[in-house]
């Protein structure tokens, strides 16, 4: 249950989706911009799995998923992109709200863990961020309702989803140490050690 969701994130990371997101930012460079991608969904998945940790968190989460997140963003992903999002509702949509739920006062240090990961230009990365947030929730939402998840099986599904990539992606074992910090504090020297492992290992993947 744990690798679908991860399935279905990176599955809808497809090489069109890339390019319509390096377009979106402006003409980023196609491989920063899939590398951040992919560090982006792993830092939100662990921050996910943090927050529904706790009852609360993870009670919180379900409700805003019952509310706002049904999946439906991916069925028409590419449309919302090129903003057309009428199909959508709003709140599903809010990036930038999604990421001040999720990330907190951590936002910016994850913003730059994923931008010294990439290469890719920290103001793009965090712009990626807010539109790939909508897309995190929206499979989680989508699992929810195809596995008629409640919210310890939300929990449930995020915590074996951590697990299974700490054993596959170094980045989530990187992603748990930055949110087991204190603040927001920065693990610059481990994130440029990293960084090429990390963008060489994403693009054979998408080969």
């Amino acid at each position: 249950m744990s690798a679908n969701l991860m399935d279905l994130l990176q599955g809808s990371l497809s090489e069109g989706m890339i390019d319509q997101l390096s377009q979106q930012l402006g003409g980023a460079n196609k491989q920063q911009t899939a590398a951040a991608a992919s560090g982006i969904v792993t830092t939100l998945m662990g921050a996910l799995a943090k927050n529904a940790s706790s009852p609360e968190g993870a009670q919180a989460l379900n409700n805003a998923l019952e509310r706002d997140h049904d999946g439906s963003v991916l069925d028409n992903i590419m449309d919302v992109f090129s903003g057309n999002t009428q199909s959508v509702n709003d709140r599903a949509l809010n990036g930038s709200g999604i990421l001040n739920h999720v990330l907190g006062d951590r936002q910016n240090g994850a913003v730059d863990m994923i931008s010294k990961l990439s290469g890719l230009d920290s103001s793009k990365t965090g712009n990626l961020m807010s539109m790939l947030a909508p897309v995190v929730l929206g499979a989680l939402g989508k699992a929810k309702q195809q596995q008629g998840l409640d919210v310890s099986g939300i929990a449930s599904l995020l915590s074996g989803t951590v697990s299974t990539q700490k054993q596959q992606n170094p980045t989530m074992g990187l992603v748990a140490r930055f949110l087991d910090q204190d603040g927001d504090g920065s693990i610059v020297d481990d994130v440029a050690n990293m960084g090429m492992k990390i963008l060489g290992g994403f693009l054979k993947r998408k080969k």
